[in-house]
């Protein structure tokens, strides 16, 4: 099994900033895909930000270049860089890891979540 962590979320005004962190552990041979997914309050969840073994990273179009996604391999640990926080930036705020068990088994797991809201 793997657990993992989130952390850093919360109230920030708009133009601010914030970073989530999210630190994996459990039965972890390694990480292939680290990812950021949110859920605005009444609609779908959405991918934010992705990473991969490489260090490739993808991002959703309403955050380029505000966000940076990033990893820690050493700590199985990734984390989201937010600036330039706007309100439409509230969410809840999930992280994703694909995680290596064996050589052939792979399987994905999800944060708990944690809200950041964005607000005068």
């Amino acid at each position: 099994q793997v657990q993992l962590v989130e952390s850093g979320g919360g109230l920030v005004q708009p133009g601010g900033s914030l970073t989530l962190s999210c630190a994996a552990s459990g039965s972890i041979l390694r990480i292939h895909a680290m990812g950021w997914y949110r859920r605005p309050l009444g609609k779908q969840r959405e991918l934010v930000a992705a990473i991969n073994s490489f260090g490739i990273t993808k991002y959703s179009d309403s955050v380029k270049g505000r966000f940076t996604i990033s990893r820690d391999t050493a700590k199985n640990t990734t984390y989201l860089q937010m600036n330039a926080l706007e309100p439409e930036d509230t969410a809840v705020y999930y992280c994703k890891v694909g995680v290596y068990h064996t050589d052939t088994s792979t399987a994905d797991y999800w944060g708990q979540g944690t809200q950041v809201t964005v607000s005068s």
